[in-house]
């Protein structure tokens, strides 16, 4: 974790720095910053238009009453394309960019997916599919014993009398 960071905050903003000091270098200054505002405009473009789409489609599997698992994914995905993309930097630019891709925005949800449930002491369950499984017939389970003077029931409903009478 510690190297994370480290990557995060000392890594990164150097190989930025450096980038922008060579793509500078090559088309000016002035250039090099409106390809950085222009690459944070079409990130916000992308992102509001894919990010829409993948609503729609976790409402559609909630309708459905499935689990929108991908759509979430691919949401925090899209979340952290957009971010990268409002960072200034080309390589966070690069990244943002292959992340809009859906092929590759699935491949790295399967990663982030897989090194999720990886982790230890994180349990992974599901009321869809797999996750509550039983073992030897026996389903593990919490209860609480209830008094039953503890409880006030309303008195029944009187019974309705139907069009073709008692019987």
């Amino acid at each position: 974790m510690l190297l994370v960071v480290f990557l995060i905050l000392v890594a990164v903003p150097a190989i930025e720095i450096a980038l922008f000091v060579e793509v500078g270098g090559l088309i000016g200054v002035w250039p090099t910053i409106l390809l950085t505002f222009t690459t944070a405009i079409a990130g916000t473009i992308m992102l509001r238009v894919q990010g829409l789409s993948t609503l729609r489609r976790a409402e559609q599997s909630l309708a459905r009453d499935e689990p929108p698992v991908r759509e979430l994914i691919d949401g925090m995905c899209l979340l952290l394309a957009g971010l990268m993309l409002l960072i200034p930097g080309f390589a966070t630019d690069v990244i943002g960019l292959l992340l809009f891709i859906p092929p590759l925005r699935r491949q790295f949800g399967l990663w982030l997916w897989g090194w999720f449930k990886s982790r230890p002491g994180v349990k992974v369950r599901s009321r869809y599919g797999r996750g509550f499984e039983a073992r030897d017939g026996v389903i593990d389970g919490e209860f609480e014993e209830v008094q039953d003077d503890a409880i006030e029931l309303p008195p029944p409903p009187p019974p309705k009398s139907s069009k073709w009478g008692r019987r």
